[in-house]
């Protein structure tokens, strides 16, 4: 009986230890590859992270654009973002169209009357559409009356600076592109903003780095829909916009029906900028969930994925760090310093304080919680929520 007791003792003696030894090597394990996923990223991911401004080449080409302008409910805003095209320091002929998605405000009244500025009144919406891309079939069939040399899809709080519309023909003009895309300067005032806007568009080109996006041998392929300039020609080649009539995320699917048979382009910019405000972090939910699960292609299995990679790449290091073993601690803490150094250069564009990037891992899990509840609303029948629209189901 003593030996058995002792051989026990023994057992649950080893039992623990083996317990310790095993959440040891998870977490190295851990470690070690949220550490390898930085050094990818940082020296391998296109250099998405170092958030230069792309400075316009310069042209004296005086090619035709044709503006059109989505809008629903933007009485706020709309008229400084009609002011500002209809005053730009271009050579070439500039005509607005404003699509007015029926409103229930005093949209069209607040975009002011020029000659150069059309109202559409958009229909009723059709069967298989988005609403914004609805609008802007509308504005389309106006424009294919004036043939112009470039049309330029912007949205109604997009404020361009004068030489905007130059910049970007020149671009256009210069690479032969079909596409040319800036990522415009977004709101960065209030706390929501500062703590979550930065991080929406770091998130963004990690996902779509731009000098993957430039090269014509690969298939990466992305566009921000606030300001997109566009050669006729190419749109007709992909079918109009008709072609992605149901995307929600339709400044990447434009882009990516593009590419196959012409140049693309995205890069930064503060020429122009949105002057729409986001003032919780509701509002700033609501903007990401409108369609992180449409990026996740509506799957189930791609969110638990999702979820997983978000953990390790940006949770696991804070919490490796308080494990209290070295190894463990040592990796997180590098992974930690790596995310934080890849995200300076965005907080710096956004001139806000360099404090918010070793606050990454949380700003990451509130994106984590927004991807979460995309998926909710998808499943529960209100996916896609915008403009009092629900546009996936």
């Amino acid at each position: 009986m003593q030996k058995i007791a002792e051989e026990a003792g023994h057992y649950f003696t080893i039992k623990p230890l083996c317990h310790y030894y095993l959440s040891v090597i998870f977490f190295e394990l851990i470690g070690g590859v949220s550490f390898c996923v930085w050094i990818y990223l940082l020296a391998a991911r296109g250099g998405f992270w170092l958030m230069r401004e792309s400075p316009a080449p310069v042209t004296n080409a005086r090619k035709s654009v044709a503006v059109v302008i989505p809008a629903r409910n933007e009485e706020a805003v709309v008229g400084r973002a009609v002011v500002s095209l209809l005053q730009q320091n271009y050579p070439g002929s500039i005509h607005v169209f404003l699509v007015d998605d029926h409103s229930a405000d005093a949209t069209i009244a607040a975009a002011g009357v020029n000659d150069r500025l059309t109202i559409v009144q958009a229909g009723p919406l059709s069967a298989g559409w988005t609403g914004k891309l609805w609008a802007v079939a509308e504005g389309l069939k106006h424009v294919d009356a004036v043939k112009p040399d470039y049309i330029l899809l912007t949205d109604a709080d997009i404020v361009h600076e004068p030489d905007s519309i130059a910049g970007l023909v020149a671009r256009a003009e210069g690479g032969s592109l079909d596409l040319v895309s800036y990522m415009v300067q977004l709101q960065c005032r209030t706390l929501a903003e500062r703590a979550l806007i930065p991080a929406f568009v770091f998130f963004f080109f990690k996902l779509y780095p731009p000098s993957w996006i430039a090269r014509r041998g690969r298939k990466t392929a992305g566009a921000a829909g606030g300001c997109m300039l566009i050669r006729p020609a190419a749109l007709a080649r992909i079918g109009g916009i008709a072609a992605i009539r149901g995307e929600l995320i339709d400044d990447c699917a434009l882009a990516g029906a593009i590419k196959p048979g012409g140049g693309i382009w995205l890069g930064l910019t503060r020429g122009a900028r949105s002057i729409r405000d986001y003032t919780s972090f509701a509002e700033i939910r609501q903007m990401i969930s409108r369609t992180a699960f449409t990026q996740l292609r509506h799957s189930a299995l791609l969110l638990a994925g999702t979820i997983i990679g978000l953990a390790i790449i940006y949770l696991a290091p804070l919490v490796l760090v308080l494990t209290g073993d070295r190894v463990a601690a040592g990796l997180g803490l590098a992974a930690w310093l790596l995310m934080s150094t890849s995200y300076i250069p965005t907080l710096r564009f956004y001139k806000t304080s360099w404090v918010w990037a070793m606050l990454l891992p949380f700003i990451a899990l509130f994106y984590m919680y927004a991807t979460v509840d995309s998926a909710v609303r998808y499943w529960t029948g209100r996916g896609g929520l915008w403009k009092d629209r629900v546009q996936a189901c």
